[in-house]
């Protein structure tokens, strides 16, 4: 992608010094990448760890209708960061004024499929959770918590949509204050409308969802007021249009392997969830509050992954593939060592993590061992997330989608199964069936980039 002819002097690439793609810049990028990821990460956690305390078939319905919506919501998710690529690619590049079209290609393609997908979510939730959920206690649950998370899908499709555009240009303050303001007013909405406080219906685990469908349409609602403001437009040119055959085909060439990598994994993991689940309430509860807790670990891994993403398109917007490669180091090694500090936590202190879900005996004895595997998985974890990144911001997007739809489908599921049960290893097998899935594939994803393929993909 070269500089465009419109291109004028203060639109101009970045400069690039001696200190582009070191570790301070990708750390002053990723900081505030970081902490959005978590908090918006955090909005299933805090429906976990407050629903957790009715007890363990709440618990498990969270787990369960949470995981399918959002491998249904992935889809979405996936396509709308392709914008981030192209944003990235022209500002670099100098081009500014052609960034604020990109966002419109992908609110005008993406978001009218996720109001679809989310209507048929509401109106199918109760024949899904018959086939998904073993029966008992927590079908009824799991079927009210869907419906009612099903009512966010189309408001964080527009949220990331929005959310890429400005991690294109570099801003991340815009997306970190949105998350900030959307988590605080889940935590009141989640005691107000689970417990009946503050004067709201107690409505218990149907109340859980609704107040993060509440909180994801306000953060997409504070994104889309930024995105309109004045200096933006006149910057990036973000007036409204409609779309662009040209360029939603070449949006959903970037972006379709990437659906399809998280629709795919997603998937994967929630039937390795419902497989879970056969095993009874404690070890589905104990396996969520685990998942619960490698997601905020793994979310620092999936904010400098954006990072890295905004700092390899633009480099390569700017014609210097060795500041790109520069930058993919430096994202690694502060991606992997943030991961290695937060591993020692998961092998020193996993029942004070485990119990900040569930003080129920039978579930923290299912999950504290959990832990020790949960380290080597998260760090595995980083270094796939930070090299996806990479590879995304280039454009490079049918690989990981092969190599992770591929490595969980064809490897996760039918170990974790082999070892759960007809070796009746049980929870812990079905995780070092995921753990050894994903060392896999942090491997081949490093090896992805090293290989140099990105430097001929042109979008």
């Amino acid at each position: 992608m070269g500089t465009s002819p419109e291109a004028s002097d203060s639109n101009a690439s970045p400069a690039i010094g001696p200190a582009s793609g070191g570790l301070g810049e990708v750390a002053a990028l990723a900081a505030p990448l970081v902490l959005s990821q978590i908090l918006i990460t955090t909005m299933g956690v805090v429906d976990s760890a407050i629903v957790g305390r009715l007890g363990a078939s709440q618990l498990a319905a969270v787990g369960l209708a949470g995981m399918w919506v959002w491998a249904i919501s992935a889809f979405f998710v996936g396509a709308s960061t392709a914008v981030q690529t192209f944003v990235a690619q022209h500002h670099g590049a100098g081009d500014a004024r052609r960034c604020g079209a990109w966002c419109w290609q992908g609110l005008g393609s993406i978001v009218p499929l996720a109001c679809v997908a989310a209507v048929i979510l509401f109106v199918a939730a109760g024949p899904i959770v018959e086939i998904l959920a073993p029966k008992g206690d927590v079908e009824p649950l799991a079927r009210g918590y869907m419906r009612a998370r099903s009512l966010g899908i189309i408001g964080l499709t527009l949220a990331v949509s929005l959310s890429s555009f400005f991690r294109g240009i570099g801003d991340a303050r815009t997306p970190f204050i949105a998350t900030l303001i959307a988590n605080a007013l889940n935590v009141v909405l989640d005691f107000g409308l689970v417990y009946g406080w503050f004067g709201f219906p107690q409505l218990g685990v149907v109340g859980a969802g609704i107040a993060t469908a509440i909180s994801e349409w306000i953060y997409a609602a504070i994104v889309a007021i930024a995105f309109l403001r004045p200096t933006i437009a006149r910057t990036f040119d973000t007036r409204m249009r409609l779309p662009d055959l040209d360029r939603v085909r070449r949006l959903w060439r970037v972006g379709l392997p990437i659906a399809g990598q998280w629709v795919t994994e997603m998937a994967a993991f929630a039937i390795f969830t419902t497989f879970v689940g056969r095993m009874g309430e404690a070890p589905m509860a104990a396996s969520h509050a685990f998942i619960q807790i490698m997601s905020l670990s793994f979310m620092q891994a999936e904010g400098i992954s954006m990072a890295t993403s905004t700092l390899v398109g633009r480099y390569i917007g700017a014609d210097a593939p060795a500041v790109v490669e520069r930058s993919y180091r430096s994202s690694l090694w502060l991606g992997t060592g943030l991961t290695a500090i937060i591993a020692l936590l998961f092998v020193t202190l996993p029942e004070r993590l485990i119990g900040l879900f569930t003080t129920d005996p039978d579930v923290l004895a299912h999950a504290a061992p959990l832990l020790t595997i949960g380290a080597f998985y998260q760090y595995c974890d980083s270094m796939a997330i930070v090299s996806d990144g990479a590879l995304r911001g280039a454009g490079d997007t049918k690989w990981p989608f092969l190599m992770r739809g591929g490595l969980a489908w064809f490897v996760m599921l039918p170990l974790g199964w082999f070892f759960a049960f007809p070796l009746d290893l049980g929870l812990v097998g079905a995780w070092w069936g995921a753990l050894i899935a994903m060392a896999t594939l942090s491997l081949l994803l490093f090896a992805r980039f090293r290989s140099g393929a990105w430097r001929r993909i042109q979008i």
